[in-house]
């Protein structure tokens, strides 16, 4: 197969989730840096793969695809014939469903605020940003606290939407080490065979 071709921006945790999906799934891909300062994901090129000039995007043969959660489903449906990533039965994919909308909605204005904050001075509320975070963590440690992975008895695109803000959220101020089921969660994602890491921001080096 010919590899997918994904644009990214190496420290936004939308491009690493699916950078990780592609690792876990074991499919070649050529990674494209997009520099964001110089507005590439601007330029009339770019906008023609993504009208909306946001990272990851991805193309598989001839299709181009946007916006990570929709990418990692893209990615399960095309390439698991099986189901385990993102599973056909309509309950267990109404329960990986519930976390990508918290992906989209409290990660993203949670840990990911708090970490674009510090790590790239955008004018955003910390405290809000922190305020919402202790109460995902909150959420995720009780779900946690009795199961290995969010949405099933392995591991989903559930936690691989949920994993990299999460994981990186000391780089915006905020500890982890309340949270002993998150943590023991992460460990387990980081275990899997084919997983890459996030890159670190200068902040966490």
């Amino acid at each position: 197969m010919n590899a997918i071709r994904l644009y990214r921006f190496a420290l936004s945790g939308h491009c690493h989730r699916v950078e990780l999906m592609l690792a876990l799934l074991g499919l070649p891909f050529d990674a494209v840096d997009v520099d964001l300062k110089a507005k590439q994901q601007k330029t009339p090129e770019f906008l023609r793969k993504n009208p909306l000039g946001l990272v990851p995007v991805i193309e598989d043969g001839g299709a181009a695809v946007a916006d990570s959660n929709a990418i990692l489903v893209y990615l399960a449906t095309r390439y698991d014939a099986g189901g385990r990533w993102y599973p056909r039965e309509p309950v267990a994919s109404a329960r990986v469903q519930q976390w990508l909308s918290l992906a989209a909605g409290p990660l993203a204005f949670g840990p990911a605020a708090a970490r674009v904050i510090k790590v790239f001075g955008a004018p955003l509320d910390w405290n809000r940003a922190a305020t919402i975070a202790g109460d995902l963590f909150a959420h995720m440690e009780r779900h946690l606290g009795n199961r290995e992975f969010l949405a099933s008895d392995h591991p989903t695109i559930a936690d691989v939407a949920m994993y990299s803000y999460t994981a990186h959220v000391p780089e915006g101020g905020i500890s982890l080490a309340p949270y002993a089921a998150i943590r023991g969660w992460l460990a387990r994602i980081e275990a899997l065979p084919g997983f890459v890491p996030m890159r670190k921001s200068a902040i966490a080096a």
